[in-house]
């Protein structure tokens, strides 16, 4: 890394939390959903049904969290706020991380495990607005990248030593229920001690002033930015775009193993694939961030796109060990780019004294999709019996995303600060 390209510290706070909420992420697509199918096993409940009852848990979470969101992330953006409702919403998720260990039953399971994504989805929500506090609008694109590369690589730290403790577990005088419980245990302490010097050295530079009836005027200025749509279409247009490829990004993270499971894959090919794909996606991440300063975000946001169609539809065959593998490693080359570049793409059309309001409706857009996909990836799988039915909604989605978001990028206009829109307004 060049002298300019060189982070500044707070830069480097802001990747730590990458780093840290990385290492449960990583979780959520390995381990937890294959632990929670073995346990739900165990009950007597079919392959089908217990990937579909995941599919409506993440569907829950993310409800949540887009109905909070928005007025959540209008709140952040008072004078103040954001760290602490970071910090709330961060220690949902360590706690709820770090639950998961208990002895208890899948439905509890899946109820922490709820807890736990409600916990970490709302911290995006306020961890991703601090981008334009923490770094200039020409750095985005690679400070965002190398927050998703280096997360990737992070997190196969504590990731490799759960594995070892989970595959070796005999060999160590534990049983494979002990073996993840003390892995959920390791994520949460790992993820909370990553994010400490985020906590410390983050200030708040673009906001509102603090104002009597804060709650209230947070609606106030949730409806604002409705009333905004007009002079940031291009703001809205993308948002729309965004809900329909990013739904397919999200469900093929969330269900990949519970997929593979359904379609013969071993446990251990699961895992072992899945962390070539952290591997895989950390130089891919940094090299989009590096092709962002040559190329427009916005074609290599089309590449990405583009590059999930194939590979949403070579899943549909999917039956294979080696077929599994080489889909990991095609996911790892787009997974991390097209949310890096999608993200700083936001930030740097949005009004920056707004941020964490419209990144609250940009975690509608995100959690809505993936509350649509994992729900239609769960229904279509128990009506069909086969989880390949859900597979093909998502391809479909990509091809919507794709279109929505090339008729966007025609727009001339770009985003405008709140105080700009209103000189301009005040001038007709």
């Amino acid at each position: 890394m060049g002298k300019k390209d060189k982070l500044t510290k707070l830069e480097r706070n802001w990747i730590f939390y990458d780093i840290g909420n990385s290492a449960f992420v990583l979780l959520v697509s390995t381990i937890i959903p294959i632990y929670f199918k073995n346990c739900a096993s165990r009950s007597g409940i079919s392959g089908a049904d217990s990937t579909a009852y995941f599919g409506y848990a993440a569907s829950i979470a993310t409800l949540i969290v887009a109905i909070l969101g928005p007025i959540l992330g209008t709140l952040a953006d008072t004078k103040g706020f954001k760290k602490p409702l970071f910090t709330f919403f961060m220690m949902c998720g360590v706690l709820g991380c770090a639950s998961l260990a208990l002895p208890i039953s899948w439905i509890i399971f899946l109820m922490i495990f709820v807890f736990a994504q409600v916990g970490i989805s709302a911290s995006f929500i306020f961890y991703d607005s601090m981008l334009s506090d923490v770094t200039t609008d020409e750095r985005m694109d690679m400070v965002s990248s190398l927050g998703y590369a280096l997360g990737y690589i992070g997190s196969c730290i504590p990731f490799t030593i759960s594995l070892v403790l989970i595959l070796f577990a005999d060999r160590l005088s534990l049983d494979t229920k002990t073996a993840t419980s003390i892995a959920f245990l390791l994520n949460a302490i790992w993820w909370l001690v990553i994010t400490l010097p985020l906590i410390r050295s983050y200030k708040q530079i673009h906001y509102v002033e603090v104002e009597k009836e804060i709650l209230k005027k947070a609606f106030h200025r949730f409806g604002d930015i409705f009333r905004e749509r007009k002079e940031h279409k291009k703001v809205f247009g993308f948002l729309i775009a965004f809900f329909f490829y990013i739904d397919g990004v999200h469900t093929i993270i969330n269900m990949a193993t519970s997929y593979g499971k359904d379609v013969g894959i071993s446990d251990n090919n699961l895992l072992f694939a899945l962390l070539l794909t952290q591997v895989v996606a950390f130089p891919f991440a940094i090299l989009f961030g590096k092709l962002a300063t040559k190329f427009k975000n916005t074609d290599l946001i089309r590449v990405c796109i583009i590059g999930y169609l194939f590979i949403a539809i070579f899943a549909l065959q999917l039956d294979k060990a080696w077929e599994f593998w080489l889909m990991a490693v095609c996911v790892a080359i787009f997974q991390g780019a097209i949310q890096a570049l999608s993200r700083s793409y936001f930030a740097k059309i949005i009004p920056k004294d707004k941020s964490s309001e419209y990144f609250g409706f940009f975690d509608i857009f995100s959690k809505g999709a993936s509350f649509t996909g994992t729900f239609l990836m769960g229904l279509t799988t128990q009506i069909f019996g086969n989880s390949r039915a859900g597979v093909f909604v998502i391809c479909i989605m990509f091809v919507i995303g794709y279109l929505i978001f090339s008729a966007n990028c025609k727009r001339k206009e770009i985003g405008l600060s709140s105080q700009v829109v209103e000189e301009k307004l005040s001038e007709i």
